[in-house]
């Protein structure tokens, strides 16, 4: 992948949790409360915002079909993660989630329902315009099913070996993504 190819027809796929706020290891966020952005996120997504016309969040949540919040418990925290991602010049165009239990849903990643419904709402969307950014190889594998290019966020497994043939490129974090972006174009 050549970031110096990315152009504003690009779109721009992210995972949430451990890309965009810090993940709980083997817990949820079920509240604002819980919900803490990873250090440079909101910058990342200023910078991001002038460089992609689409951007969207594509996300597992187990939790809602356990039981443990409910789909506007959810939709409580995706307003405040917004409110405060415009605040800082970022923008977020609509978030794609997932709460079905069955690793067979087609839109539970790495199955790529998430992205084929992006592409209905969005129809200017190009899959092999697109760059998914994730910190799990079912993020990776989701790009690949998808036909979208990946990025690989190290943010909790820094031990996933690169190279590696679901990851086209490897940050350390989202803002290092888009630093890298700025330094190619």
């Amino acid at each position: 992948m050549n970031l110096n190819e990315v152009d504003k027809s690009w779109t721009l796929f992210l995972d949430r949790d451990g890309v965009i706020n810090a993940e709980l290891k083997n817990d949820y966020v079920l509240e604002w409360e819980a919900f803490h952005f990873l250090e440079g996120v909101k910058k990342a997504l200023k910078t991001l915002n002038g460089l992609f016309t689409t951007i969207v969040i594509v996300t597992n949540q187990k939790c809602i079909g356990k039981g443990l919040i409910s789909e506007t418990g959810l939709a409580v925290i995706h307003k405040h993660m917004i409110q405060e991602i415009e605040a800082a010049g970022g923008r977020i165009d609509k978030i794609y989630y997932c709460p079905d239990l069955s690793d067979d849903s087609p839109n539970r990643k790495p199955n790529a329902g998430m992205a084929l419904q992006a592409k209905s709402d969005y129809p200017q969307i190009d899959l092999s315009k697109s760059i998914m950014v994730g910190n799990k190889l079912s993020d990776m594998q989701f790009g690949r099913n998808a036909g979208i290019y990946t990025v690989f966020a190290a943010t909790t497994n820094p031990e996933t070996a690169f190279p590696h043939p679901a990851i086209d490129f490897r940050v350390n974090s989202l803002l290092e993504f888009s630093e890298a972006l700025i330094n190619a174009l």
